[in-house]
């Protein structure tokens, strides 16, 4: 957000620049003169269109077409057409007061390489100023946004976007660190908003910033066919940026959400997703270190295709080997899922015996403290069995914390578990004397089981997954 509206903010400047030197010094002065003093303010080659426009009734209204501005051989902005509406008395004072800016399918590229430096970023020693702007209104229409991060492998594409921001100011001040001291509302919608794993259609959001600060409410987007909505505050006004997510996503498809997981369908139904979630810092890892909050994921009456998953309880023939810990990606595929999943067989679930299951009850509520989720009541039923989670998943250093899957009884006592530990990427599933593998008869797993837990056990789970009648 911030790099965006930095990036924006700079555009429009320099327009501005470019629409007074329009009105002052004439058209084919202006051109010229302009394109080189934008150059060298922004560091970046700008130019524009042959094809300028002045019009002084019923206001003084200055129109540009074509106008690009380049870096390191790259497009970071562009405009097919920018209007101004410029107020004339101020301009006796020396100062320009903006009544609105228009851009017409405005197009933004930010680009961050390998060394972390941004493509609209000014080389060192840049000596441009802005000068003392006041922009009353600001409209972007039909806009198009570009991020690529090549340090971290991340991006995104947004558009079909348009934006209204009233009351924006640009205070002078070196060109490549504008001052946070502006204070604005706008109102923010993009049809389609695409990164490598998801698609976000429909998103609006209502902006309120004062003083680096700024509170995007509400949020409100789909996703996965599903309807979110929520709240972000971001504070760049400290030493470091400060961010409050509030976020649930209704009756979101299963089947869209495990395309990520698996090309194949392999569930079907609706489930409910909430956070909270704060977190503090100017890198990725200082966010996670920082992050606490909650994260929950609800579902009833789901189907999983591929495996019968009670049958598969119930009965282990000796050609078979069957992990509770595949049962727990299921869980991580939930809130906070993609992160772990990644480094773990998801799919392998799905490639039983063949036929279907039907899941009762899905609960996954985790607390997240200091970049570590700590599952609190992660369990979920099938018309004869539960299964339940314990442990937690350390963010910061990208590992199992002692994640344990256990197939319960009536009381919450495990009948037979597994715990998962080390990194995402490469976990290891430890083999305990009872569990050395789940193969083999079931009479003789049942019965190390029954020797293991002999007379009074310690409940694993007692959450709000009932157990099924």
């Amino acid at each position: 957000m911030k790099i965006l509206l930095f990036t924006v903010g700079g555009l429009v400047a320099v327009l501005v620049l470019v629409a007074v030197a329009v009105l002052l010094l004439g058209e084919v002065s202006a051109k010229s003169r302009l394109e080189t003093a934008a150059s060298d303010v922004l560091g970046m080659e700008v130019t524009v269109g042959d094809r300028l426009g002045i019009r002084v009734f019923p206001g003084l209204h200055v129109t540009l077409e074509d106008v690009h501005i380049r870096s390191r051989g790259g497009e970071v902005a562009s405009a097919q057409e920018a209007s101004f509406g410029i107020e004339l008395l101020p301009l006796l004072h020396q100062e320009v007061r903006i009544e609105k800016i228009g851009l017409q399918h405005p197009r933004i590229s930010i680009e961050r390489d390998r060394d972390g430096k941004f493509n609209f970023a000014q080389p060192q020693g840049g000596k441009g100023r802005f000068p003392t702007l006041d922009v009353a209104t600001v409209s972007l229409s039909d806009g198009t946004l570009l991020y690529a991060d090549k340090q971290a492998g991340e991006g995104f594409t947004a558009g079909n976007c348009n934006l209204e921001v009233s009351r924006r100011r640009l205070v002078e001040g070196n060109s490549a660190a504008l001052s946070p001291s502006f204070s604005y509302t706008a109102e923010v919608a993009c049809g389609e908003l695409r990164t490598k794993a998801l698609t976000v259609s429909d998103l609006k959001c209502s902006v309120d910033g004062k003083e680096g600060v700024f509170a995007l409410k509400p949020v409100t987007l789909r996703l996965f066919s599903g309807q979110g909505s929520g709240s972000i505050r971001a504070d760049f006004s400290g030493s470091a940026p400060l961010y409050h997510v509030q976020y649930s996503l209704s009756q979101f498809r299963l089947a869209e959400f495990l395309k990520a997981l698996s090309p194949k369908h392999v569930a079907e139904g609706a489930m409910d997703f909430a956070a909270t979630v704060s977190m503090q810092g100017k890198t990725t890892h200082e966010m996670k270190q920082t992050a606490h909050g909650e994260v929950s994921l609800h579902g009833e009456n789901l189907t999983l295709d591929g495996s019968d998953l009670d049958r598969e309880f119930s009965r282990y023939e000796s050609s078979q080997s069957f992990n509770l810990v595949d049962m727990g990606a299921f869980f991580f595929a939930g809130p906070l899922g993609l992160a772990v999943t990644k480094g773990y067989n998801f799919a392998s679930i799905f490639q039983g015996s063949g036929g279907s299951s039907t899941i009762r009850t899905l609960v996954s509520d985790w607390k997240v403290e200091r970049g570590v989720a700590q599952a609190k009541d992660v369990a979920m039923a099938t018309n004869e069995h539960r299964i339940a989670l314990k442990g937690g998943l350390d963010f910061v250093n990208e590992r199992f914390d002692d994640v344990t899957v256990a197939l319960i009884d009536a009381k919450g006592c495990p009948r037979v578990q597994q715990t998962i530990r080390g990194p995402f990427q490469k976990p290891v599933v430890e083999k305990p004397s009872v569990l050395t593998s789940l193969t083999g008869p079931a009479r003789k797993l049942l019965k190390q089981a029954q020797d293991l837990f002999r007379g009074q056990c310690e409940v694993f789970y007692a959450g709000a997954v009932a157990p099924p009648k």
